[in-house]
């Protein structure tokens, strides 16, 4: 990749490390002279973060990115700034159909998912998950993928994405009033419009709903990891 093209998603993406680098040390370090460098270093972030967006109102725009960022910084441990993790459950039918739900803060179609919970195992979070959001008993059966959200472009924000393939048990379609908008059984030729990303977890969802035998999707490293143009990394 030239120098001369980057491009949004590489801007949130260095804004969002060095973000993390500059908080992660405000958290840890005692020295006055090292958190002045963190700030600077966080306001250099914000820059970034603000010129991805391409709004114009540059200094406005940072002050209250940095103010919003130096609100998450912790002390210690939890001050150790990590991706935020989400859980995503594959469900078929006796007809080989997926379940999906569309969004009710997008309106984008996509399979059932959310943030995980404290005290709760991964798989746990996917059960108490499906069930609140469509009314349906399931059993996780296997991992199939390990997505990374911010590289492949799920957010402006970074969050891994555990994604099982889970068996239907009991229970009738009834949407979540206020996670979903509407939610259904679709064949691969009939998935309903917007999909969330479905060049990207399609093929591999069906594959797994039609018992293929499949070894866990993940991103394979950048080369190099900076300065990479690979648009559908790991494929």
């Amino acid at each position: 990749m030239a120098f001369d093209s980057v491009s949004q998603g590489d801007l949130i993406r260095w804004g969002e490390s060095l973000s993390a680098v500059a908080r992660t040390g405000l958290g840890f370090t005692e020295s006055l002279y090292e958190r002045e460098r963190f700030e600077e270093i966080l306001k250099i972030a914000a820059d970034i973060l603000v010129a991805s967006s391409g709004d114009t109102r540059a200094t406005d725009d940072t002050e209250a990115t940095i103010v919003e960022l130096m609100r998450s910084v912790g002390s210690g441990v939890p001050g150790y700034v990590t991706p935020k993790l989400a859980v995503g459950a594959v469900v078929g039918n006796e007809r080989g159909e997926i379940l999906l739900i569309q969004r009710g803060d997008s309106g984008f179609w996509l399979y059932p998912t959310g943030w995980a919970d404290v005290g709760y195992s991964a798989s746990e979070v996917i059960e108490k998950e499906v069930l609140e959001e469509t009314g349906l008993k399931v059993k996780p059966a296997r991992l199939i993928a390990l997505f990374d959200g911010l590289r492949r472009g799920y957010s402006h924000f970074p969050f891994y994405s555990l994604v099982f393939q889970c068996r239907y048990i009991s229970g009738e379609l009834e949407p979540h009033p206020l996670e979903c908008s509407d939610l259904g059984w679709f064949a691969k030729d009939k998935l309903p419009s917007p999909l969330a990303g479905a060049d990207r977890w399609v093929d591999l969802a069906f594959d797994a709903i039609e018992g293929k035998d499949l070894e866990v999707f993940f991103d394979l490293p950048r080369e190099p990891i900076w300065r990479s143009d690979d648009k559908h990394p790991g494929q």
